[in-house]
């Protein structure tokens, strides 16, 4: 059963990993294009509306990526976790349906048209499909962040007497005090992720010597979308979410933050250290005093609960990784916070693009939103374990029992073989977007 259950998880996380990389460049990506398009609406500068083409291709190119690797994902659900869909399905399947029907089909319906519609619409209601496109995006986010946001705190339920779950209360579901701050913090970081990759491409082209002008757009818009967002990303969004963690799952944040033992005179922040599970402490740790407990509570001397005040088998399955990936998205999101400002203070002082070492980290970190926004979801993942729903159905319980893990394992190989050929291809494709550069949009 261990073996069976290893492995499901293996392939779930891989194939979700994979996907995810390409909804969160679409959210964010949707929203700098209208703003590009709304920019050349009232200017009537055509660098805005070539731009506005230029990152709609890369967008589509995304859109049907995250779609050909969205799919199986549906299908693990009535395969490798049959059992956690027959329980819950009357739950999850109301906001899962709701994403598909309404807002994947508003997103998908209006794209042709946004891609090869101009002409025949005119720029006013190309702008009007192109802010439906972003509402179809950021209302799919809200709609599977409200099924995510059930499993880690579920509310208006209740369990009839064969074990499964129905809706009570459908309102319920999107008044769950963890959806909102889940939300706004994963369409910031969708925005943070998007933000480098826009101003990257055009430290690229300044750098480069090619596109200049279009590389300057480029870079001053992403640069203050990115701050901006990585502003948003800790304050409100990342502080709400974490102090949720705090009231609805204390076990996670004290795993999270590497406290194995309360502090009863407060909690210190740890910047380094490295967890040592099996002797429940932190080796070669560097730590600042009380900090962490004024964080969370607005009291120096407020004890947070260690680990050691729980039940072992209701710990985080995978302390250290849990560890690792909160400190990784943290430490990631502060960096971003510092090279973004600097990246805006430049700009203000109109020395940006002369500043050759904060273009070229521009170019450099581009991967970074990535991972943090993968560590992200990895803290949220494995902060939940043991289980699926929260304090009511383990993950064990869910796994279906009638798939082995040697099926299970042959298709993680197949999925794992397949993606590396759609990632070099979609690799190639934007290589080629983006060596063809905007200006020749539309010639």
């Amino acid at each position: 059963m261990e073996e069976m259950l290893f492995y499901d998880r293996m392939q779930f996380a891989f194939t979700i990993t994979f996907h995810y990389l390409f909804p969160q460049l679409t959210m964010g990506l949707s929203l700098i294009i209208i703003y590009f398009k709304w920019k050349f609406l009232r200017t009537q500068n055509e660098q805005y509306n070539q731009a506005t083409h230029f990152w709609m291709k890369i967008f589509a190119l995304n859109f049907a990526m995250g779609v050909v690797t969205g799919i199986p994902m549906e299908f693990q659900f009535g395969t490798n976790w049959a059992k956690f869909s027959e329980l819950t399905g009357g739950i999850i399947g109301q906001t899962l349906a709701m994403e598909g029907m309404f807002s994947f089909f508003l997103e998908s319906s209006f794209l042709g048209l946004f891609l090869f519609g101009e002409k025949l619409i005119g720029h006013k209601w190309h702008f009007v499909t192109g802010l439906l496109i972003f509402i179809g995006s950021w209302a799919s986010g809200f709609l599977i962040i409200a099924t995510h946001s059930w499993m880690q705190y579920p509310v208006g339920y209740e369990i009839l007497a064969n074990g499964k779950f129905v809706l009570n209360n459908f309102a319920a579901l999107f008044t769950n005090p963890w959806l909102w701050p889940s939300y706004f913090h994963n369409q910031a970081a969708s925005m943070v992720t998007s933000s480098f990759v826009v101003a990257g491409i055009g430290a690229f082209y300044i750098l480069s010597k090619k596109n200049v002008a279009f590389g300057k757009l480029f870079v001053k818009t992403g640069v203050i979308f990115g701050l901006a967002s990585s502003l948003i990303v800790a304050v409100p969004t990342g502080d709400l979410l974490a102090k949720n963690v705090v009231k609805y799952q204390p076990v996670t944040f004290a795993a999270m933050e590497g406290i194995f033992h309360s502090e009863k005179e407060g909690s210190e922040i740890v910047l380094i250290g490295q967890p040592d599970v099996k002797d429940k402490k932190l080796d070669n740790k560097i730590a600042v005093p009380n900090i962490l407990s004024f964080l969370t509570y607005g009291n120096w001397h407020e004890e947070i609960k260690g680990l050691d005040q729980f039940k072992e088998e209701n710990h985080p399955t995978n302390i250290s990784g849990l560890y690792y990936a909160y400190h990784i998205m943290v430490g990631l999101g502060t960096v971003f916070i510092g090279l973004m400002g600097f990246a805006v203070f430049q700009l203000i002082r109109k020395k940006l693009f002369e500043t050759k070492w904060i273009l070229w980290s521009l170019l450099f970190m581009l991967p970074f939103p990535y991972i943090a926004n993968t560590t992200g979801w990895y803290t949220a993942e494995l902060g939940r374990q043991p289980w699926l729903v929260y304090n009511l159905l383990r993950t064990a319980e869910g796994a279906s029992p009638t798939v082995s893990s040697g099926n299970t394992l042959f298709t993680l190989l197949g999925f794992i073989g397949l993606y590396l050929l759609l990632g070099m291809l979609f690799l190639l494709l934007v290589g080629k977007i983006i060596n063809k550069g905007p200006q020749t949009e539309n010639k």
